[in-house]
């Protein structure tokens, strides 16, 4: 059954790793691009906004899906259905080409999260399900990191048709994994039994999914912001090098990467999810204020950075099983499928609010803006928790009666 498990967790992960890289295949190429397709990078974001627009339309609907249709058939669409996207702009290395591909791109990412955890939370057993999550999003964050000096590198040595063609044969190789006869260990429905249904809900409150959605907003306010404009901003208003804030940035990067794999540890040795979370959150915002107020060297900048992701990294796992106490057994797609689209809604509203404060001359507010988001993720969390206390419960009280 290990390695039934393993397999499953193997599978899922690569598929995660995949949609990661597809995420980050065009703004990796971005300086490129506009040479190619003869556009301005305004063009190449209204792209990118289709991508995450798309995803959020019909992530909640595919949700609903992968619970009816089978996760594996849904996964193994997306699969095929993101090379077939990035295929399509090898061979036609348009604008108007790569807008249509975005649109396919985004449906195909609507699958990813809601298929993945609703495999993982019916196949993998209760005491490694932190574990299993923390590889899952870590697999995730590797796929990001990889698209860049793939992409660039494949585009330089060829040309940037090719860093396309690249990532459709990296989807392809994957869906082949995961095929049936091919990869073993990926249930399509899940073998769900009653030693890991727990104490989880028949139904979930409206409320505990606009919550949960809110905190995936949250996450990807907090983070994104260092992610995507920190360099910008340390550069612009803090009299930082660009070699020692991209520096500051790749330790922040791959420090929440591993930070990911300790959550997943600790959050499979405690219930309280939330109270884990709450403080891991609390404690990155105090480091992010820190970085906004004290002038700091370029190594204790990067020292200061990385703590700051490894934190937000422990995170993840912990919202995951939230999400999954959340969630009734046998609906994990559309409760994962729902709660994600937060996610997409922060990747719409982000850019916009931080673009606006750079153009502002507002720096420091960028890692401000960073901490206060992280606060209120803190008290989301810790909301959660409460609710989830207060089922269990109300569960146990009406069972003794």
């Amino acid at each position: 059954m290990n390695v039934t498990r393993n397999g499953l967790l193997a599978q899922v992960s690569a598929a995660h790793l995949i949609s990661h890289l597809h995420i980050m295949t065009v703004p990796a190429l971005l300086p490129l691009l506009p040479g190619v397709m003869e556009v301005g990078f305004v063009e190449l974001g209204i792209a990118i906004g289709v991508f995450n627009i798309v995803t959020a339309m019909v992530q909640i609907p595919l949700g609903f899906m992968v619970d009816r249709v089978g996760a594996k058939r849904m996964l193994l669409a997306a699969l095929l259905l993101g090379a077939f996207s990035f295929g399509l702009v090898a061979a036609i290395p348009t604008y108007s080409c790569l807008l249509v591909a975005m649109v396919l791109a985004g449906l195909a990412n609507g699958v990813y999260h809601p298929a993945d955890y609703s495999l993982l939370s019916r196949g993998m057993a209760p005491e490694r399900m932190g574990k299993a999550f923390s590889v899952h999003t870590f697999s995730g964050f590797l796929g990001g990191a990889l698209a860049p000096p793939v992409m660039i590198g494949v585009a330089l040595m060829l040309e940037p048709r090719w860093a396309f063609a690249v990532a459709a044969m990296a989807g392809l190789l994957v869906c082949a994994l995961v095929m049936p006869g091919v990869g073993q260990g990926l249930p399509d429905q899940g073998t769900a039994d009653a030693s890991r249904v727990e104490q989880r809900p028949l139904a979930t409150p409206l409320a505990s999914l606009a919550i949960l959605m809110l905190l995936f907003m949250m996450l990807n306010l907090s983070t994104g912001s260092i992610e995507q404009f920190s360099v910008s901003a340390l550069v612009g208003g803090f009299g930082v090098s660009l070699p020692d804030a991209n520096r500051a940035l790749t330790v922040f990067l791959f420090s929440t990467a591993f930070g990911v794999l300790a959550g997943g540890v600790l959050a499979d040795m405690t219930k309280r999810h939330g109270s884990l979370a709450g403080i891991a959150f609390a404690l990155a915002a105090c480091l992010a204020m820190v970085v906004a107020s004290v002038p700091l060297s370029p190594l204790m900048l990067a020292l200061v950075l990385g703590a700051t992701g490894f934190l937000a990294g422990v995170v993840a796992p912990s919202r995951d099983m939230l999400v999954r106490a959340a969630s009734p057994a046998g609906a994990e797609g559309r409760t994962f499928g729902i709660v994600s689209t937060g996610f997409n809604l922060g990747g719409v509203v982000g850019p916009i609010l931080f673009g606006f404060m750079l153009d502002q001359g507002w720096y420091t507010s960028l890692f401000w803006a960073a901490a206060a988001f992280m606060g209120i993720t803190t008290l989301i969390v810790l909301l959660q928790e409460q609710r989830r206390v207060k089922y269990l419960e109300e569960t146990t009280l009406a069972g003794a009666n």
